[in-house]
Parts: structure tokens; sequence; C-alpha cells
């Protein structure tokens, strides 16, 4: 496949799939040349990049994907703790966006006016 058909398939920008190559995400094996020296990806980036995306979803961040990638292989304990590590940064954001509103919540039970200034009855 050349890059604008990985990019068209996966909805991605080239300069994105050009980035993941520089910085590692995409590794040789993804990428051939040819005689022209043009990129020639292999069927199965679809897959690796797919994978990707599902990881920057819910919150790995590039390097931690580079980092899983350059280990080559996982074990299933390494998997189990890695993924629980991210529930527990998730958990921890989360209860930190409920004392946030909670906040908010009781700023509007004091009915502050600001016509006279911020926090001026």
């Amino acid at each position: 496949m050349r890059i604008s058909e990985v990019a068209k398939s996966m909805d991605l920008p080239i300069s994105t799939i050009r980035y993941y190559e520089q910085i590692g995400i995409i590794t040789d094996e993804y990428v051939l040349r040819d005689q022209n020296n043009y990129r020639i990806y292999a069927t199965d980036i679809i897959h690796h990049l797919n994978v990707v995306k599902h990881c920057l979803a819910v919150g790995f961040s590039l390097q931690d994907i580079k980092s899983m990638i350059s280990k080559n292989g996982m074990s299933k304990e390494e998997h189990v703790s890695l993924i629980q590590m991210k529930i527990a940064e998730i958990e921890a954001a989360q209860k930190k966006l409920d004392e946030s509103k909670q906040n908010l919540y009781d700023i509007l039970k004091l009915d502050i006016t600001c016509e006279k200034g911020f926090g001026k009855y």
C-alpha cells in the first residue's frame, strides 16, 4: 500500500504517518521501498495503526506506545499491570473532576454576583 492509501484507509494525515515512522511508532517491518524509493506499506500496517489509535483513545501517550512497541512483546502480567495503571490514572482524573464540579455547585449555592466586582455582593 502507498502512504496515501494508508492515510485514507485510517483517516489520518500523511504527515501523521510520516511522524509515526520518524518516532518509531511505525517500525521498519511495516515499510518497504520500491525501485523508485517510494514507501510501500505492508497490509498489516492497518491493524497496527488501529491498535495505536485505540491506545491513544484510552489515554496512552505516544511515548507509552513507543515503549510498548520497542519492548517487542509483553508478558500477560506486564500487560495487565499497564492497563491497571491506566485505569487508576483515569479514576484519579475522574475524582478530581467530580471534586471540581462539586466546588462549582458550591459556588452557585453562594449566589455570588459579579455586578460590583468578582465575589462582591
